[in-house]
């Protein structure tokens, strides 16, 4: 008599990957993240392969185990999938200080931020 599964937090033709404490700050990551919503996942891989910004790196990486985890764990055609979701979340601030004149500090705050992004499988209208 084994546990319970967990039931499923996204649709049966979906598929999810998360990456969690990405050092680097929100906004910026969040303007990488809107480069690739709605779009099918080829079209998406070749815009961040070749897009200038270091966040970029990261997403593909996230995208890719997105795409692995609909092909391997929920059996879904790699070809019709798209980018249904790809949203950015806060995550922990590091806090260091500089030293400035006369004995005082200046912040520098070092913000991590977390990727969620989503694969949904559309059926092609022929």
């Amino acid at each position: 008599m084994g546990k319970a599964t967990n039931p499923r937090r996204v649709a049966d033709n979906e598929a999810r990957s998360k990456v969690r404490m990405l050092r680097i700050s929100p906004q910026k990551l969040n303007l990488v993240a809107s480069m690739i919503r709605g779009k099918p996942v080829e079209k998406a891989l070749n815009e961040l392969a070749f897009s200038r910004k270091r966040a970029a790196v990261d997403v593909k990486k996230a995208l890719e185990s997105a795409i692995a985890n609909a092909e391997n764990n929920h059996g879904l055609d790699i070809d019709s999938l798209v980018v249904s979701e790809a949203y950015v979340g806060k995550n922990l601030v590091m806090k260091r200080f500089r030293a400035r004149a006369r004995g005082r500090g200046a912040r520098i705050l070092k913000p991590f931020a977390e990727l969620t992004i989503v694969v949904r499988e559309v059926e092609e209208a022929a």
